[in-house]
């Protein structure tokens, strides 16, 4: 039994947590290609952000959005 927990532990350190020990050490030789991840996230978020906000202006534009008190009848 205590091999199979030795087992799960080397699957998680040395298979699994590969990436982010080499993202730690590229860290102290080039901050900015260790964080590309963290800039693409960013990026993405960015354009979603703006892409929804131009879909909310495009159904307020047209009046479509129901801005009345009762539109929901558990209010």
């Amino acid at each position: 039994m205590k091999d199979f927990f030795y087992a799960i532990q080397d699957l998680f350190v040395d298979i699994i947590f590969a990436p982010f020990d080499a993202l730690r050490a590229l860290e102290l030789e080039n901050w900015f290609g260790a964080n590309t991840v963290s800039w693409i996230f960013m990026v993405v978020g960015f354009v979603a952000m703006v892409y929804w906000m131009l879909q909310l202006k495009m159904f307020n534009d047209n009046n479509e959005e129901d801005k009345s008190i009762s539109s929901h009848s558990y209010l």
